[in-house]
C-alpha cells in the first residue's frame, strides 16, 4: 500500500511585492504545487504573475476597501486576529514563511507547523525604539504606538509557542529566535538562483545597487557618497524613498526602477562592484552579485557576514556612515585585482536553490 502524500499548505505574511521573502515562497510553491497559499493581504497587480489569484487564500482583511489595505501600519492591531482566524484543519503540514505574523496560525495537534523564519518581527523587537522615533506624530501618538508594539510583542511570544519546528535563514536570525522566543532553530540559508548568472571578468565602470528603496536599506548613504565621488551608480528597484533620493542625487546616479530578472542579471554581470549599505537578516542580492562574478561592498553586520568573505569576494565597512562606506570602497578598489571570479562563483554556489530544496525536504521529513 503506497504511503499517503501529506496535504500541505503555505503561509506568507503579505503578498504585496516581489522581494527576497517572496523568492523563497516561490520555491516553496514549486516544491508543493498543490498547496494553497494563505496570506494576510494580496495584491494581484504586483504579484499575480508569480502567485496567481486562484492559488491564494487571503485573510478577512482583504475584504476591506483598497485605500485601507494600502495603509498596512494602521491594520497592525487587526493582524494577529486575522491570522488566527485561518483554518488549517484539512492539512497535515503547514509551512509558514515568516517575518511578522504568519507563525501565529493555530493548527490542530496532528498538523505539523514548520516555520521558515526570515526574522522575528523587527519593528516590534530590535528596531522598536527606532520605529517609534521615525513616526512623524506627536508624543502622545508615539506613546500609543509604543503601547501597541508592547501588546504585539506579548502576542508574538505566545504565537511563537505554536510552531512545531523553527528553521532560520541565517545564524543572525537563529540568534534572534533564541533571544526573543527562547527556541532553537535549524539553519537553512535561502535559495539563490545562481544559474541565471554568467560570471564576467571584463567589467564596466559603474557600481550597482539592487534593492527596494526604503529607509532601512540605507541607500541614502550610497547616494551621498557617490554624490561626493562623482562615480557612476546605478540603482535598480522601487520604493517609497525613491522620490526623495532622486531629489538629492547628482547626474552620475541613475534610478532604473523595476527590471526583469534577465535585465538585472546583465547589470550584475557588468558592474564593477555591488553596493549593499543596509543590515539584512540574510541578503540574497550580495550572493547574486558574487554568482555574477562581481565583488561586494557591504555593511559588515547581519547575514552578509555569513556570505561575503572579506579580501576574497568583497569588503565590509564598519559603521553605517558615509565616511566608513567611503573607506570601504577605497579598500575594495585597492584590492580589486584580488577578487577571483572563480572564488566568488564558488562562494555563491554554496547558497544554490538545489541545495535549499534538499535541505528543506530533509527538515520536513525529519
Amino acid at each position: 500500500m503506497s504511503k499517503k502524500t501529506p496535504k500541505t499548505a503555505l503561509v506568507h505574511d503579505f503578498l504585496l511585492k516581489l522581494g527576497g521573502g517572496e523568492r523563497v515562497l516561490k520555491v516553496f510553491a514549486d516544491m508543493f504545487p498543490d498547496a494553497p497559499i494563505y496570506t494576510l493581504l494580496y495584491d494581484e497587480k504586483s504579484v499575480g504573475s508569480v502567485f496567481p489569484k486562484e492559488r491564494v487564500r487571503p485573510s478577512s482583511l482583504q475584504k476591506l476597501p483598497s485605500f485601507i489595505r494600502k495603509r498596512q501600519k494602521y491594520l497592525l492591531p487587526k493582524m494577529p486576529g486575522a491570522i488566527e482566524e485561518m483554518d488549517f484543519g484539512e492539512f497535515d503540514i503547514v509551512l509558514s514563511s515568516n517575518s511578522a505574523f504568519s507563525h501565529g496560525i493555530i493548527t490542530n495537534t496532528d498538523t505539523k507547523h514548520i516555520c521558515y523564519c526570515h526574522s522575528p518581527m523587527r519593528y516590534a523587537w530590535d528596531w522598536t525604539h527606532e520605529y517609534v522615533k521615525e513616526q512623524n506624530v506627536g508624543r502622545f501618538k508615539k506613546a500609543a504606538i509604543a503601547l501597541l508594539l508592547k501588546k504585539i510583542r506579548m502576542w508574538d511570544q505566545i504565537a511563537a509557542d505554536r510552531v512545531d519546528k523553527y528553521i532560520a535563514n541565517s545564524k543572525t536570525v537563529r540568534n534572534r529566535i533564541m533571544k526573543y522566543y527562547r527556541k532553537d532553530a535549524e539553519i537553512i540559508y535561502p535559495p539563490v538562483d545562481v544559474n541565471r548568472f554568467k560570471p564576467q571578468k571584463k567589467k564596466e565602470n559603474f557600481f550597482l545597487i539592487v534593492s527596494t528603496i526604503t529607509p532601512y536599506k540605507k541607500i541614502d548613504l550610497a547616494v551621498q557618497l557617490f554624490n561626493k565621488l562623482g562615480k557612476e551608480l546605478v540603482i535598480i528597484g522601487d520604493g517609497p524613498q525613491k522620490p526623495y533620493l532622486q531629489s538629492i542625487a547628482g547626474p552620475n546616479i541613475s534610478f532604473l526602477g523595476f527590471k526583469s530578472d534577465r535585465e538585472t542579471a546583465q547589470y550584475y554581470q557588468n558592474a564593477r562592484a555591488f553596493i549593499f549599505p543596509g543590515e539584512e537578516d540574510f541578503g540574497i542580492t550580495p550572493v547574486e552579485a558574487m554568482a555574477a562574478g562581481t565583488p561586494v561592498l557591504a555593511y559588515g553586520k547581519g547575514g552578509v557576514t555569513e556570505t561575503v568573505i572579506p579580501g576574497v569576494t568583497g569588503e565590509f565597512f564598519n559603521k553605517p556612515t558615509v565616511d566608513s562606506m567611503g573607506q570601504g570602497l577605497a579598500k575594495l578598489l585597492t584590492n580589486e585585482k584580488n577578487y577571483s571570479v572563480t572564488a566568488m562563483r564558488d562562494q555563491a554556489e554554496k547558497f544554490s536553490q538545489e541545495r535549499f530544496i534538499k535541505e528543506i525536504e530533509k527538515a520536513i521529513n525529519n
